[in-house]
């Protein structure tokens, strides 16, 4: 099913490749600690799963679509698409678990080009998107509605990645999508990505899922194509995906974009 959220450096393009990798080793719980718009889970529906994400406002986001999708769907339809609303609610900051839901749903369907971002302060600060851009596909498509289906019994945790995948055990699979921005290997890929996820926190993330590979899971890693994440991951297999890159409003400027998967296969009982 199509994720409710748009979310930048999503996998929606690749989520059926990504999904079908999954499904074939997966025997008991799936794992996906990285989970921003969840296109991996929507497309891979699993019977079992345990998903969390470091942001606060997302997985809130998910409890109350999962808990209360008709008050969510409710509330957002009340709400005026227009430029004023929005920097209404861009400047708001409700302590209701609901409000916050719909605020950030809202946000997230009519921002330009659905990106999310804040600033060094944590204050959302993308700017009015215009045009088509609206919550409406949320409800006229049901999305929200199929979400709260398929989240029904699901653990969804806010949680940093680290412990997450520690909980991962022999057939489990974890999927792990951390943030990352680099089309080559010429662009400082360390120093730029200090800002959203450390070079610190790259090597935290082998060695989880080195332990979980150790422990009979197997652990899916999508990252950057670059020489250092090839030697950090150096008993892993490699894949390498592509796609173009669609950051450029001229389309003349798009230029393809290399990832990297990275598979750490269960060790042998």
């Amino acid at each position: 099913m199509i994720p409710f959220l748009k979310w930048p450096g999503g996998k929606r393009w690749i989520s059926e490749t990504l999904a079908g990798l999954v499904r074939e080793q997966l025997v008991g719980t799936y794992y996906e600690p990285f989970l921003g718009g969840g296109s991996v889970f929507f497309t891979l529906r699993p019977e079992r799963a345990v998903i969390s994400d470091v942001n606060t406002d997302l997985i809130n986001t998910y409890e109350m679509v999962r808990d209360r999708a008709p008050d969510v769907i409710r509330r957002l339809k009340r709400l005026r698409v227009n430029r004023e609303t929005f920097n209404r609610l861009r400047a708001a900051e409700p302590s209701d678990a609901l409000e916050r839901a719909v605020r950030f749903l809202y946000l997230n369907r009519t921002a330009f080009g659905g990106i999310y971002r804040v600033n060094r302060e944590g204050k959302f600060n993308v700017p009015f998107g215009g045009g088509e851009r609206t919550p409406e596909i949320l409800w006229r498509q049901s999305l929200l509605v199929g979400a709260s289906e398929l989240l029904a019994g699901v653990h969804i945790r806010h949680a940093d990645f680290e412990p997450m995948i520690d909980l991962a055990q022999r057939g489990d699979v974890v999927y792990c999508d951390p943030t990352y921005t680099v089309a080559h290997e010429n662009n400082g890929f360390v120093r730029y990505n200090e800002r959203n996820f450390s070079w610190a926190d790259q090597v935290r993330l082998a060695g989880a899922a080195r332990r979980a590979s150790a422990r009979g899971a197997a652990v899916f890693v999508s990252n950057a194509e670059h020489r250092c994440i090839r030697r950090l991951y150096g008993e892993g297999a490699f894949r390498v995906l592509e796609r173009n890159s669609r950051v450029s409003s001229d389309v003349r400027k798009r230029r393809p974009v290399r990832e990297l998967l990275v598979h750490l296969a269960p060790a042998k009982p």
